[in-house]
């Protein structure tokens, strides 16, 4: 007899946020793509280490390590860039961890405003967690939310 569960426990755990940021498309992609080793530790805040683990330029297939503070454990994963397309996308994976990040980039061209779409996907969630996946969504969508707050705040407040 197969019993059917309440939940889906193979389907990923979304959280997405997006942003207008009153700057040109090809300076927020720098700051977010081109100069991602140098930028993602200034607006992920959770990071206790990361190490870019090919040098410091981006490219699809470079990896970094890092060290996440995650609910006061700490938590090392592996990522490797899947898609680096400038001024548009960065998208990025575990290899040792099941998640991804995507920052999508698109300008409009009447305003002159960037709009940064950022989606990270918890791509499995394990079996006992899964009662939880609601929390777990509210707090991934919740993490989404200030993932895009902090880049339009650096962006904004940085000096040049």
């Amino acid at each position: 007899m197969h019993t059917k569960l309440p939940f889906d426990t193979s389907k990923p755990v979304v959280g997405e946020a997006s942003i207008e940021i009153d700057k040109p498309i090809d300076e927020v992609f720098g700051f977010i793509g081109e100069h991602f080793f140098d930028n993602y530790p200034k607006w992920a805040v959770e990071l206790v280490d990361f190490e870019p683990l090919d040098g410091k330029q981006v490219f699809k297939g470079a990896r970094a390590k890092q060290v996440r503070n995650e609910n006061g454990e700490r938590v090392e994963s592996i990522f490797e860039i899947l898609d680096f397309t400038p001024v548009f996308k960065l998208i990025f994976k575990g290899l040792n961890a099941p998640y991804k990040h995507n920052y999508l980039l698109t300008n409009n061209t009447e305003n002159k405003l960037t709009r940064l779409h950022f989606r990270f996907e918890l791509l499995e969630l394990e079996f006992f967690m899964r009662p939880f996946q609601k929390l777990i969504r509210i707090a991934i969508e919740d993490g989404a939310e200030n993932t895009v707050e902090n880049i339009k705040n650096l962006l904004i407040n940085q000096s040049h």
